[in-house]
């Protein structure tokens, strides 16, 4: 009982309520001895009395503030069901918490929602860490066994139990997703993936739809997963109890039967399956009882194919697996067979031989139809010694049919779990140890209670049995390890109820016994029961119901439970008749008769039994509940014999919505799972312990005397008895003081209430100091006003006196000033009427003036008008003669530009299609102009007509008058009548000018309506041209920013792909050698077990990964995409070439030396290796023929842009020095595209003619590669030449045996440098077989070289520098990089395969050196940057209350070890760096390793920071920030900040900022949302969530706070990743910037002596 004092006013506590279970209430009052009531305020506002009988009525006490949310319920100071219920609800719907720990147990609530914490990078999180440091999670439990089995070499149990629904199968699932993630298979086939893909298919037999469940395990079952010495899985094996096969026959409302009948119904329409003559779900009777067809959100097709693909990744074969479909099928149609009732009072049943389904059934088992219809309703029986055969009711008959139908159903379960076991199954005698998970049912009640909750309540019984003596073994070995004076703590044992169900005369040997009987009836059995446990020795577990005579009730640990006794013996019995099982075994599937015949010879706990026609045998003696018992025996014998731990399931609510918290239903399945029990158990002993250092530093203000940190102990064993009186309520261990509950809020207490009287204290003297100094202030202040005061008085009369002499003489200005003002203001009056008068006169004299110049101006504008007239005529005439001539000019210059133009047609002519749009809206142009141009024709030919016809009229009409003036003026009629001709012909002409004028200045408005819309078109022309420019430049950056994001994003798996193909080899490589080793052992002769080892002879001239296709390669060399490469197609030549090609041992010998391939002294080559190499070769080939092509393609894309850019230019610009340039650059380009395609054309010739003598003619080939270079060989000076015997020395010299201090003193890139003057100088003696196989040797001597340091950091920098080197080297060399180079002479051999080799291994190196950093860095990453104290001082004096309480069976903390810190990160780092800077690699390189590494360091903190509640605090932020500014100024200072490596570690620096900055204002919430832009909504939440106040000073985050800044990142732009954690795993692609090096000679290196090299000659 908690102590009195606590029930103080203001103190919170429990009290119980119908609806919430428990609600939080405030006293109003203390509380004293002997009230009858308290006074308390609930948490709605209301007031209520709550009645105290005696003090063990009090009700339960809150636990601080300072508690709420915490992950252990054991650290709570009070424990107790509220307390409990409210930490669990707090933790779930305000913090999304699923997981909690409780002691030793993990309370997991199903959340009915898919979260983001099962990633790969959470599993990464928890690995290797210790289980106390984590937030709870069910990885954090698995890797707990993991670390146990390995430290211990003890094995494991995780004991997984819940009711239906509540998340076991899943939980179960990611515990074995865990361990196939840490541990990796040994073999090469994957045993991980194989006990992962025995998921789907347990889940498909063994699962179905409930009324609580959507996917219920209707079975337990327990996987023991086998591990190696190295912690590796190996193997596994299944054992599954209690299948219920009631459901193949019968489903209750809205539920379904197992998922694997619905998954064949949906996949019937495929091909394979129409054989099975399915039908929809509805139409078969064992499918459609329920109601529900269909889970919503599941898809029966997909999921059948995922268990298709599991059986195969298992090892069955598609054959099997359809067998397998057809026995499923045959079950479906059995429960539709129609049985129907004969005879008289219709007492026999009868089957029509019509029946179809009981075709299709006989069918697909392949049995006689007719004998099986006849033994579904006939039976035998023994009578006298006589077998009769005696016909079934109707009723009978569907019984035995349902009881065969469960029988085969329980035979192919048993069949596929005996299956899977022999897939999982591990080596003979290599399991070392193992981990079992037990995913079995929970405690269940129903409305209707049978067999199957008997047997099921029976196992957790026996479960929390072993559960609570776990726990009670756990804290009583807690305490003798602290030697406490300890007294036996009682527990709950339920022993009485496992011997009312198991003992002697028990129900389940009663039950046994009425099965034995040969009338006997479930009845029967419960009056035994009656007469047994309650008449003649009543029982305290056993009662019977008031109002039934058929049933009883059972007091479990959990609940109360009452069981129909209606089918007990029928299921207990689980019989079928031998004549049917006999039919079976007859079967022709050989499936179906393996079911059936394997029962001769099945275990003692096999399902069912089987009843015979004679009574001597007519039952098996072995009932269900006898095999459950075994089973249950041996699963109880195996889990006591591992170290267990539990995982607790809880089922939130019955709605399955997500997040929805139901107290009643969760206070329910806590009782009955023990979480309860757990919490009683370590309430009755010491909940509450703290190390006495935790203790001193928590509460040292309440200990008297001198205080040292040293005698922390002493001090705490003095103090405490004068705190805690009664000496019972605590107790002192070795390390550690134990409390009982309750003790720790009152020490709680009295330190609030010790520095509250310290704050008064300190409030007094604050006070009094602050009175005194403001007395002091006022005497001041009072001095100083009377001082003022005196001296104000004084200046006043002064100033009274100056005013008296000052009035005197104001009024005598004043006086003087009144009549200067009425003097001016006369004369101002008179000098205005004056000034008025003056105006008037003039402007009147003005006007008279305007309107003179009006006049004037009038006539000036006339007469100019009249002159810019007859100007524009003249101008107009004029200017219209300039556009004639002008046009002229540029009709030629015209001309001129077109010839000019017309030799980059045919480039224009590519662009057609680019230009639609311009050339149409030219062309429109055009033949505008040609319109106009037509009707300024048209005007001409009219103008000049008009002008002939007025010149004729004139000279009519001067020929008129001159003919009047020479002839005599006619009579007066002539005279008149030539008058009106005349006037006629003026009036005509007059008209026809008119008509003309008019026509043309229409034309005139048609010409300049047409230049009009000539310059709109224009206009709108070079807008479109300039729109066209800009969408084709944006386009352009779009495709090649995606572009380089693929070649990243293939670079980066081309990469990963190349680590895979690193670790493979060197599995293979041990593999070989262990194979070897085992040969030696059995007794093979083997020449030299050196020369077999060697991965390549220095004689072979490509190495294995020479050979294979690559993708991307980081040298910016032509190395094909994977496209490209897949598009080649290698076909092996037929069997007629190889036999006419290789048909003697001498030709393969001869063909064998000259493709340079090593011979194995133990093994001979035989036609189809030779096969083999000749396929290598063409691979090599085509590799070759398609990296040309390539490169010619890019070639002419190069070209075609040029041509675009250049029909562009000519186009836009008409500059005739910009045309001249670009068909300067295009000439150029062709003539180098011409180049290369002659120069691909003769290679192409070379590969065609080396393939053709490859295959015909071996020796050919040497011939031909070895004559040319003999002919001419190139004249080099500065080589090195090695002889021929002495190649083997300098490769063991200068690679593979050198040592170590000898090669760290060598100049960088040296042993390269002196291999390559050594090939060079092969190659130009003419023997390019040599130089290649010099090269080659050298290559694999340098992966050789890396694979023995693997772990040496300066050696993997050394020869990545040699590698790079040699890289470079080569490739300056190479035909392709010296076409452009006078100096250089390029390389005779083919060296490109090797280029290529040399590229993937200064990848490998370039792995294997980060993987040397990475492995140093992995375990001392969180531990230096997140828990190292480098700010002394800073956290040392904020303990979190209960924070120290450590988790049973954690693993403790190894004392006495050195921390690591910040400088052995540092440490790591500078080594990496000094080692790349020794041997001088470029700067680029060591910026993208040092990216690679912050990056890890980001996110491994990180993701630790987000799991560890421990450390988000604001004392920890700061010393993490202090950490990681401590790793930037290092990276600043050696210039590594241009590489993003500093870059990377925002994200941990944005989320310890988060922890600094303030957390309760508006303002502050959108500070944290403008600030953390590198972290997801997720990831801000989660560290709001996780903040822990460590002081009294700091508070917890509200909630309010919480979804204020989730309602503001929901505004921001989603560009941060969803998931929750950093992937650690992240690998940036590396990429090695090719510069050619300084040119090589032998005259520059300073070889040292230590080499041994001496035998080399200068050339």
């Amino acid at each position: 009982m908690a102590t009195l004092e606590l029930y103080s006013k203001g103190a919170n506590v429990w009290v119980p309520d119908p609806d919430a279970v428990w609600v939080s209430a405030q006293l109003l009052q203390d509380y004293r001895s002997g009230e009858k009531h308290l006074l308390l305020q609930l948490s709605n506002g209301n007031e209520v009395h709550y009645p105290v009988g005696s003090p063990s009525d009090l009700p339960p006490l809150g636990n601080p503030d300072i508690l709420e949310g915490e992950n252990d319920l054991t650290a709570l100071s009070f424990l107790h069901e509220p307390a409990v219920l409210h930490n669990l609800r707090v933790r779930f719907l305000d913090y999304s918490s699923i997981y909690t720990y409780c002691g030793i147990v993990l309370v997991a609530i199903n959340p009915y929602d898919q979260l983001p914490i099962y990633g790969e990078e959470v599993i990464d999180a928890y690995s290797g860490q210790d289980m106390a440091d984590m937030e709870p999670h069910i990885f954090s439990v698995a890797e707990e066994a993991y670390r146990t089995m390995i430290r211990e070499e003890k094995n494991q149990s995780i004991i997984i139990s819940g009711e239906s629904g509540s998340g076991k199968t899943v939980s179960a699932k990611f515990t074995m997703r865990y361990f196939a993630v840490v541990g990796g298979a040994a073999q090469q086939t994957s045993v991980e993936e194989r006990v992962l893909a025995s998921n789907p298919i347990m889940e498909s037999i063994g699962n179905a739809k409930t009324t609580r469940n959507d996917n219920s395990s209707r079975f337990g079952k327990y996987i023991e997963i086998g591990f190696g010495r190295k912690g590796d899985i190996i193997g596994a094996n299944m054992r599954t109890y209690l299948l219920e096969k009631s459901r193949v026959v019968f489903q209750a409302s809205t539920e379904r039967n197992y998922h694997i009948f619905y998954q064949l119904c949906a996949s019937r329409e495929l091909p394979e399956m129409r054989s099975l003559k399915l039908d929809a779900p509805e139409n078969f009777r064992y499918t459609n009882q329920g109601g529900e067809m269909q889970i919503p959100g599941t898809d029966d097709l997909s999921d059948l194919e995922r268990t298709r693909n599991a059986f195969t990744i298992l090892g069955v074969q598609p054959d099997q697996q359809m067998e397998l479909f057809r026995i499923l099928s045959a079950v479906l149609h059995l429960g539709n067979v129609n049985i129907q009732a004969s005879g008289r009072s219709s007492d026999r049943g009868y089957i029509d031989a019509e029946d179809r389904s009981l075709a299709v059934f006989s069918k697909l088992l392949g049995v006689e139809g007719s004998q099986m219809a006849h033994w579904l309703c006939h039976r035998r029986l023994a009578v006298g010694g006589e077998m009769l055969v005696k016909p079934m009711t109707g009723q009978q008959a569907v019984e035995a049919r349902d009881a065969l139908a469960k029988h085969i159903y329980g035979q192919l379960f048993a069949w596929t779990v005996q299956r899977l076991n022999s897939a999982l199954r591990a080596q003979q005698g290599r399991t070392k140890s193992f981990v079992g998970v037990l995913d079995i049912y929970g405690f269940e009640t129903f409305e209707r209670n049978s067999f199957e909750q008997f047997c099921i309540n029976y196992a957790n019984e026996k479960l929390q049995q072993q559960f609570n003596r776990h726990v009670f073994h756990l804290e009583q070995e807690e305490y003798v390890r602290e030697e406490l004076a300890w007294s036996r703590i009682e527990f709950s044992d339920n022993q009485q109820c496992i011997d009312l169900i198991e003992g002697q005369l028990g129900m389940f040997d009663l039950l046994d016994e009425e099965c034995r009987m040969p009338k006997g009836s479930d009845e029967s059995w419960v009056r035994k029961l009656y007469d047994q446990h309650l008449s003649s020795k009543p029982h305290p577990h056993f009662r019977k119901p008031r109002m039934s005579n058929s049933a009883f009730i059972v007091l479990h640990f959990a609940d109360t439970v009452q069981y129909e006794c209606d089918g007990f013996l029928d299921k207990n019995r689980d019989t079928v008749f031998e004549e049917l099982i006999n039919i079976l075994k007859a079967s022709q599937s050989e499936l179906v008769a393996e079911l059936f015949q394997q029962q001769r010879n099945a275990s003692p706990v096999a399902n069912g039994s089987i009843r015979s026609g004679k009574r001597a045998t007519r039952e098996h003696k072995l009932t269900v509940s006898f095999q459950f018992r075994q089973s249950l025996q041996m699963l109880m014998e195996t889990l006591n014999s591992t170290t267990p731990h539990y995982v607790r399931c809880i089922k939130p609510n019955d709605l399955k919505e997500p997040f929805l918290f139901d107290p009643k239903r969760t206070v329910q399945q806590l009782r009955a799972c023990g979480v309860l029990e757990t919490i009683r158990i370590s309430a009755a002993g010491y909940p509450s312990r703290w190390t006495y250092e935790e203790f001193f530093s928590r509460y040292r203000i309440l200990l008297r005397g001198p205080q040292s940190q040293d005698q922390a102990q002493a001090s705490c064993r003095q103090a405490l008895p004068q705190l805690i009186p009664d000496p019972d309520q605590y107790c002192f261990g070795k390390t550690k003081v134990f409390f009982r509950a309750g003790q720790v809020a009152l020490l709680e207490r009295l330190r609030a209430e010790r520095l509250k009287v310290a704050a008064v204290i300190i409030q007094s003297q604050v006070r009094g100091w602050l009175a005194r100094i403001r007395y002091t202030r006022i005497l001041w202040a009072t001095l100083t006003i009377q001082r003022y005061s005196r001296g104000a008085l004084a200046r006043r009369l002064a100033l009274i006196l100056r005013y008296t002499r000052a009035a005197l003489v104001i009024q005598k200005t004043y006086r003087m000033m009144v009549v200067r003002q009425l003097f001016f203001m006369i004369r101002h009056a008179t000098v205005t009427i004056q000034a008025f008068t003056r105006g008037m006169l003039e402007r009147r004299r003005y006007r008279l003036l305007v309107a003179e110049r009006a006049a004037v101006l009038l006539q000036a504008t006339v007469r100019g008008w009249l002159a810019r007239q007859a100007y524009r005529r003249v101008r107009a005439a004029v200017v219209f003669m300039q556009c004639c001539i002008r046009r002229k000019a540029a009709r030629r210059q015209l001309l001129k530009l077109k010839s000019e133009a017309r030799s980059v047609e045919r480039y224009r002519e590519l662009n057609k299609g680019m230009e639609v749009k311009l050339m149409q809206l030219q062309l429109k142009a055009d033949q505008e102009a040609r319109e106009s141009a037509a009707l300024r024709e048209t005007l001409m030919v009219e103008r000049e007509a008009s002008s002939a016809e007025l010149a004729a009229l004139r000279a009519t009409i001067q020929k008129l008058e001159s003919q009047l003036q020479e002839k005599p003026p006619p009579g007066p009629v002539i005279s008149e009548k030539e008058a009106e001709e005349r006037r006629r012909a003026e009036e005509k002409a007059a008209q026809e000018i008119l008509q003309l004028k008019e026509e043309l200045q229409a034309l005139q408005k048609e010409r300049d309506s047409f230049c009009k819309e000539r310059d709109d078109l224009s206009a709108s022309l070079l807008e479109q041209e300039e729109k066209q420019e800009e969408c084709v430049h944006e386009a352009v950056s779009q495709v090649t920013s995606a572009l380089r994001a693929e070649v990243d994003e293939e670079r980066r798996k081309y990469q990963g792909l190349l680590r895979e193909f690193t670790r493979l080899e060197q599995r293979y490589d041990n593999l070989r050698e262990m194979s070897l080793l085992t040969e030696r052992t059995k007794g093979h002769r083997r020449t030299d077990s050196t020369q077999s080892l060697e991965p390549l002879s220095p004689s072979t001239p490509l190495s294995p990964q020479s050979l294979t296709p690559l993708s991307i390669s980081p040298f910016p060399s032509a190395v094909p995409s994977p496209e490209e490469v897949r598009r080649i197609s290698v076909t092996s030549p037929s069997a007629e070439k190889r036999v006419s090609v290789w048909n003697s041992e001498a030709s393969m010998e001869q063909l064998m030396e000259k493709m340079d391939v090593a011979k194995d002294p133990s093994v001979k080559m035989k036609g189809e290796d030779l096969a083999h190499a000749y396929d290598a070769v063409r691979v090599a080939n085509k590799f070759l023929e398609s990296q040309l092509r390539n490169q010619c393609s890019q070639w002419e894309k190069e070209l075609e842009t040029l041509r675009s850019q250049l029909a562009q230019a000519v186009s836009v610009s008409s500059s005739a020095a910009q045309r001249q340039d670009v068909q300067e650059l295009l000439e150029a380009r062709e003539r180098e595209c011409v180049r290369l395609r002659r120069e691909l054309k003769e290679l192409r010739n070379t590969v065609s003619l080396r393939r053709l003598l490859t295959q015909v003619f071996p020796s050919a080939l040497a011939t031909e590669t070895s004559s040319p270079a003999q002919s001419k060989p190139a004249a080099v000076t500065g080589l090195l030449e090695c002889r021929k015997r002495d190649e083997t020395k300098l490769i063991k010299n200068l690679v593979t045996d050198i040592r170590v201090d000898s090669a760290l003193s060598l100049a960088p890139g040296l042993p390269a440098s002196v291999l390559f003057l050594c090939v060079r100088q092969a190659d130009c003696s003419g023997d390019q077989a040599r130089a290649r196989s010099l090269c080659s040797a050298a290559v694999t001597a340098m992966k050789a070289a890396l694979k023995k340091h693997v772990s040496d950091i300066d050696m993997a920098a050394l020869w990545l520098k040699n590698i790079c080197l040699f890289h470079d080297l080569l490739t300056q060399h190479s035909p392709k990089q010296t076409l452009d180079s006078d100096t250089l002479v390029p390389l005779s051999a083919d060296m490109n395969d090797l280029i290529r080799t040399l590229s993937d291994l200064s990848i490998q190196a370039y792995q294997q050196l980060l993987s040397i950093t990475e492995t140093r860095l992995q375990n001392i990453i969180v531990p230096a940057l997140l828990e190292s104290e480098t700010i002394q001082g800073l956290s040392g004096s904020a303990v979190k209350l209960a924070v120290s309480r450590k988790r049973a069976g954690s693993d403790p903390r190894t004392v006495g070890g050195e921390a690591p810190t910040m400088a052995s990160v540092l440490r790591e780092l500078g080594a990496l760096h000094t080692a790349l800077t020794q041997q001088a690699l470029p700067k680029t390189l060591m910026e993208q390793a040092f990216h690679q590494l912050t990056y890890l360091i980001c996110a491994s903190a990180f993701n630790s920071l987000l799991l560890r509640k421990d450390m988000c605090s604001w004392s920890r932020g700061l010393q993490i920030r202090y950490n990681v500014s401590v790793l930037e100024e290092w990276l600043r200072g050696r210039g590594l900040q241009a590489g993003g490596a500093v870059a990377t570690l925002e994200p941990l620096i944005q989320a310890v900022q988060l922890l600094q900055v303030g957390k309760k204002t508006e303002a502050d919430a959108q500070g944290i949302v403008r600030t953390c832009s590198a972290l997801s909504s997720q990831q801000i939440v989660k560290i709001l969530t996780l903040y822990t106040p460590h002081s009294d000073l700091d508070e917890r985050v509200t909630l309010n706070f919480i979804r204020s800044v989730q309602g503001l990142l929901k505004g921001r732009s989603n560009s941060q990743p969803s998931q929750l954690l950093m992937d650690v795993r992240r690998v940036f692609p590396v990429i090695f910037l090719y510069s050619p090096p300084p040119v090589l000679s032998a005259e520059q290196l300073v070889i040292p002596d230590s080499l041994k090299i001496s035998f080399l000659r200068k050339a």
